[in-house]
């Protein structure tokens, strides 16, 4: 039997580090907002997978106003997120309603691949948890006071979106409160007791937050295509 597939895509950010006035997720990328590419890499992957879109409250006139401009018709759930992204998060897993699996992805990442997302999926239906990573390229120095001091690459997982789980254990890990060192969902249900399970992302797979970034995506998107 076919297992029901949720993505939580939470695109909660500003245009600050973007230097930008309008929030990030909707600057264009390829003549369309990021975050509606973002949504197509999914539906494109598997249009059964019932997409549920967090954004700030304030957001939602312009996102409907952008689904108008654009004629954007894939199908998708827009909800209000929090205060953190874990409270966003967590607003989104109120729409998970059955026993399935849960992605929960950047907003900002519209380059994941299909391949990076088959196997989230895959690993998670196995495993209970997926989360995607890239090794670091360069050298890797951990900083201590004032002083820093070299750490092997190869011990090193540099992580990514999205992050996939077995919907009881995301929803049990999330049955708590906020604590500020949750850096992403994998942190969230580590501290649930649940282990995680790394797997291989795709290098493209960048977070959009800076100028540089998005001149990085246009090219990306060109290879991709």
């Amino acid at each position: 039997m076919r297992v029901k597939k949720y993505c939580i895509i939470v695109a909660g950010g500003s245009g600050r580090r973007m230097k930008s006035a309008v929030p990030k997720q909707f600057l264009l990328l390829g003549g369309r907002p990021l975050l509606m590419r973002t949504i197509e890499r999914f539906n494109s992957f598997d249009d059964t997978i019932e997409i549920i879109l967090v954004l700030p409250s304030e957001h939602h006139s312009l996102w409907r106003g952008l689904i108008r401009e654009y004629s954007f018709n894939i199908s998708h759930k827009v909800i209000s997120g929090g205060q953190e992204r874990f409270h966003s998060v967590k607003a989104g897993l109120s729409c998970v309603n059955e026993t399935s699996l849960v992605a929960v992805h950047d907003g900002v990442r519209p380059l994941v691949s299909h391949d990076t997302i088959w196997r989230c999926f895959a690993d998670a239906e196995e495993f209970g948890t997926a989360v995607p990573f890239v090794e670091p390229a360069d050298s890797v120095r951990i900083i201590a006071g004032d002083d820093s001091r070299p750490y092997p690459r190869n011990e090193v997982r540099l992580i990514q979106t999205p992050q996939v789980f077995r919907s009881s254990l995301i929803l049990s890990a999330y049955d708590r409160d906020f604590d500020p060192s949750f850096s992403d969902d994998a942190s969230v249900a580590e501290a649930a007791g649940v282990t995680i399970h790394l797997t291989h992302g795709n290098r493209e797979n960048i977070k959009i937050t800076t100028p540089e970034d998005l001149t990085v995506a246009h090219a990306l998107l060109g290879i991709m295509n």
